[in-house]
């Protein structure tokens, strides 16, 4: 398994943007691992947001993003960022960084093994 560190979260008024970034620690490398991003809110389940295969050929979004998040990767930074542009209050949420083998069409938490700390991302009206 592959240790994982989140950081990027913060408060933004709605309309405003963010960068989160997946990094792994120290020694070890996401470069055999697809990455995907899920979020928690308070009183809700924990939502698939994005995912990046291991060669970055496969992108995905969950519909409630779609067109306003967009997930990368770079290799020689060994990091997974999120891009999150045009946010709105109902993002509002703890953020974790997940690695697997591959992105699954549905986003299934069961299915990473390999957990971030999560960062908090609040979005104001």
């Amino acid at each position: 398994q592959v240790q994982l560190v989140e950081s990027g979260g913060g408060l933004v008024q709605s309309g405003g943007s963010l960068r989160l970034s997946c990094a792994a620690a120290p020694g070890q490398s996401l470069l055999y691992y697809a990455v995907a991003w899920f979020r928690q809110a308070p009183g809700k389940e924990r939502e698939g947001v994005s995912c990046i295969s291991v060669s970055a050929y496969i992108k995905s979004y969950s519909d409630s993003v779609k067109g306003r998040f967009t997930i990368s990767r770079d290799s020689a930074k060994n990091t997974v960022y999120l891009q999150m542009n045009s946010l709105k209050p109902e993002d509002t949420a703890v953020y974790y960084c997940a690695a697997s083998s591959v992105c699954s069409e549905v986003l299934d938490p069961s299915a990473f093994s390999s957990w971030g700390q999560g960062t908090q991302v609040s979005v104001s009206s």
